[in-house]
């Protein structure tokens, strides 16, 4: 009986092992997933306003205000512009700042928390902008108390050259709260702790404003100097770390409460984005395995018992005939209700797997959706970068409509009705322009389809330069356009398809900035059943750790801040998904190639497609 119960145990003991193994592998893919995710979408959400500093510092009613003498401001109607800039890129305060670092003009001005009058000379990302470069911070606000991530961008007043100091900062203001808000509806705590260990965001309130570790008297003194946290006591956190698994996985007690931690450094915020799982799945899986085990080898002894008696009872059958017939009765009867009894378990064990399958369709299916959404995201990011670029072509054409006005309106005071009319057809012409500006920058934010069509590829890539006009203008690049005369077609979606030419187009334009020659090379090639599509410039080239990475998630050799790293990553799978391939390659002649190869399309009989200009 000892033996029994010492065989039991161990079982039982070998089965919870098994069980806690398998569930901390699979507990570690669903945090690793979640704390990806995560990254990725905060470092969108964080980074999706870098150009509202620099588009409001360029304004000339801003810098016109910046100016004049104090008493000649009209600071009202700035305010009004600050905050309608405010409520329309849905960020939390918009204020400007003079050459000393004391705010001039606030999109709060009529609030009681405003910033008015305040001085932040003391502030990293004034004193970042100041100098003349781009600001980021992450601080609690001195006057409202509430944590935010600040954007600054150097003003430098009308008529000042752009090699001169800056007359004055422009910060954006974005609120941390609706991020905390989303993780809070996941089941996992997830926090973001500075350079410091110090938890700037957390979907727990309690963790906020606390440290990971101790925290030294230097980078204490370096923190109330900039006055990043106020006077917050910033406690420790109280996490204890149990065991450090290989990988950098942890295991914490927080709270008499279990956790495995993941994490991820953010590098261009200079922070680690943190998830707390907690443990309970693994202590369930550890009983369910140890009663799993404990009830196989209750069966293995079952089926031991079975045949011993099976056996005794064959020996006594010669002795005893009728005894016998009744005990193999009675355990033919025994056998059946634990037949039964396993049946049930197995049904039982069925309808789970069937309910796990079904939960595994549903998250490939969100899997799916997340894709197509960071697809939209990049579409978004390249109108976000086009913004300045749409900004020129639309304020030439409406200072002209201006101009015609007046000299309209002039013109019918004087009765010179002919030349009022030429005037206001000028405008007509003016206004169908700027209506064709916006109708290519609306059809290029939709979302493509899923179903393909015969495409024409001259029409894609006049429709990506058509938004590349300006900016390929300003920079004095050359487009240098080797296609046939005949229109050649591939089976594709013209909306992806027209999204991943726009990125190699952009990502073309921004490696020749610092080139002294400067050609843009399309080139389309037909061989049968494929058509071969190419972006070329004439720029440095690239790299051989950028070509072995770069089709790589999250990969870019920008700076910080000027870009995700997706949009090659994304573009590969369009045209993966198109049925094509994309590569890159480095030119001979110096440069580098992008190549796209598509599945030719039979050419129709009607003539290509046209897009519609309000689509």
């Amino acid at each position: 009986m000892l033996a029994f119960a010492i065989t039991l145990v161990l079982f039982m003991w070998q089965g919870a092992r098994l069980a806690r193994d398998q569930a901390l592998t699979e507990l570690r893919h669903t945090a690793g997933n979640a704390l990806q995710l995560s990254r990725a979408n905060l470092i969108g959400r964080l980074t999706r306003h870098d150009y509202l500093p620099h588009l409001l510092a360029t304004r000339e009613s801003v810098r016109r205000f910046l100016a004049q003498k104090e008493d000649e401001r009209d600071t009202l109607a700035l305010n009004q512009l600050l905050d309608r800039a405010r409520a329309y890129a849905d960020v939390s305060d918009i204020y400007l700042l003079d050459h000393d670092g004391t705010t001039i003009a606030a999109s709060n001005w009529q609030r009681t928390d405003s910033f008015m009058g305040q001085n932040y000379a003391f502030r990293g990302y004034y004193r970042q902008a100041i100098n003349g470069r781009s600001g980021r911070f992450h601080a609690l606000g001195t006057q409202s108390g509430a944590r935010g991530y600040y954007f600054s961008a150097p003003v430098r007043a009308r008529g000042h050259a752009s090699n001169t100091p800056p007359d004055g900062v422009m910060v954006v203001k974005v609120g941390l709260g609706e991020i905390e808000r989303e993780w809070q509806g996941l089941d996992a705590t997830l926090l973001v702790a500075d350079i410091n260990g110090i938890v700037f965001m957390a979907s727990d309130p309690a963790l906020r404003l606390t440290a990971l570790q101790p925290i030294s008297e230097s980078a204490r003194d370096g923190l109330l100097s900039t006055r990043r946290y106020a006077d917050e006591p910033l406690p420790e956190a109280g996490l204890d770390v149990l065991e450090t698994a290989p990988g950098g996985a942890r295991q914490l007690r927080l709270d008499h409460q279990d956790y495995l931690n993941l994490s991820q450094p953010l590098a261009r915020f200079n922070w680690s984005l943190h998830i707390l799982q907690p443990m309970t799945p693994i202590i369930q899986a550890q009983w369910l395995g140890a009663l799993g085990a404990g009830g196989s080898w209750m069966l293995i002894a079952l089926g031991s018992a079975i045949g011993w008696q099976r056996r005794r009872l064959r020996r006594e059958r010669e002795r005893f005939a009728e005894r016998e017939r009744h005990t193999l009765a009675h355990a033919r009867d025994e056998l059946e209700r634990h037949v039964a009894a396993r049946t049930r378990e197995l049904v039982t064990s069925n309808r789970h797997l069937s309910q796990e399958i079904e939960e595994r369709k549903r998250a490939e299916e969100s899997l799916r959706q997340t894709r197509d959404e960071l697809v939209q995201a990049a579409r978004l990011a390249v109108l976000g970068q086009l913004a300045a670029s749409i900004n020129h072509e639309l304020n030439q054409p409406l200072g002209a409509i201006r101009a015609y006005a007046d000299n309209a309106r002039t013109l019918l005071a004087r009765h010179r009705i002919d030349e009022a009319d030429t005037n206001l057809a000028q405008i007509a012409e003016l206004v169908e322009r700027m209506a064709t500006i916006s109708a290519q920058l609306r059809q290029f934010s939709r979302k493509g389809g899923e179903i393909l069509t015969d495409v024409s590829v001259q029409a894609c890539f006049d429709y990506a330069l058509r938004l590349f006009r300006a900016r390929l203008e300003a920079s004095d690049i050359t487009v240098v356009s080797q296609m046939s005369e005949a229109t050649c077609w591939v089976r594709a979606d013209p909306i992806r398809l027209e999204q991943v030419l726009v990125n190699l187009i952009g990502n073309a334009q921004q490696a020749m900035n610092d080139s002294v020659e400067r050609q843009l090379i399309l080139v389309v090639e037909n061989n049968d059943d494929r058509v071969i599509l190419s972006v070329a410039d004439s720029g440095p080239g690239l790299s051989r750790e950028a070509l072995d990475h770069l089709f790589e998630p999250f990969y870019t050799t920008r700076p910080a801040g000027n870009g995700l790293g997706l949009g090659l990553s994304i573009s590969q799978r369009i045209i993966s998904d198109l049925g094509g391939r994309l590569e890159a390659r480095n030119r001979p002649e110096g440069g580098a190639l992008f190549m796209i190869h598509l599945p030719a399309a039979n050419i129709p009989d009607s003539p290509p497609l046209e897009r519609p200009a309000d689509a």
